[in-house]
């Protein structure tokens, strides 16, 4: 009987940890109440791409990656057939690159290779990646609704992860947009 007095501290301790899991996270369904905070970056192409331009109409995909990190450049040719296969049903992956300001040749480069034909944005000054991904982790995106509410945030990439992505952004496009 003395663990039994224990039982409603465990319980609170571990409603409390599932209260604190970031969206996306195992066990985390709970929809973002907060509309993401708003950007403007350059891209690769030297044009400016804001993130309210498509907040409202479009289920946008922030996928945040670099140069360097090998399963960021695995991930991309599947989000750009994701993309190509959406894209006129009103969705947009915005691949904002976290490498720095000295890296944009590679950046070019790697895009090229890679045949990435949705947006490529350039966080040289690491602005944005603080407001969404502070950890600085790579890859790493987030969904976000027609509505303008972030749907999901997932670290890392695998293969075997790429059907839960497309199953996500199917249902976020099947959602209708904000009034």
């Amino acid at each position: 009987m003395r663990g039994a007095r224990f039982l409603p501290f465990l319980t609170l301790l571990g409603l409390g940890v599932a209260a604190c899991a970031p969206a996306g996270a195992p066990g985390s369904a709970a929809r973002s109440q907060v509309a993401p905070p708003d950007f403007e970056l350059s891209t690769v192409d030297g044009r400016s791409e804001r993130l309210s331009q498509h907040l409202g109409k479009e289920v946008v995909l922030l996928d945040f990656w670099a140069t360097f990190c090998e399963p960021c450049l695995a991930g991309m040719p599947h989000l750009d057939a994701l993309y190509r296969q959406h894209q006129k049903e009103g969705f947009v992956v915005l691949g904002i690159d976290i490498d720095g300001p000295d890296s944009i040749a590679q950046v070019k480069t790697a895009v090229s290779k890679l045949g990435v034909s949705f947006p490529i944005l350039l966080d040289q000054e690491t602005r944005v990646v603080a407001l969404y991904n502070p950890k600085t982790s790579a890859p790493y995106s987030v969904l976000i609704g027609r509505d303008g509410r972030i749907l999901k945030k997932q670290e890392g990439y695998t293969t075997g992860g790429a059907a839960t992505v497309d199953q996500d952004v199917v249902a976020a496009l099947a959602q209708p947009a904000a009034p």
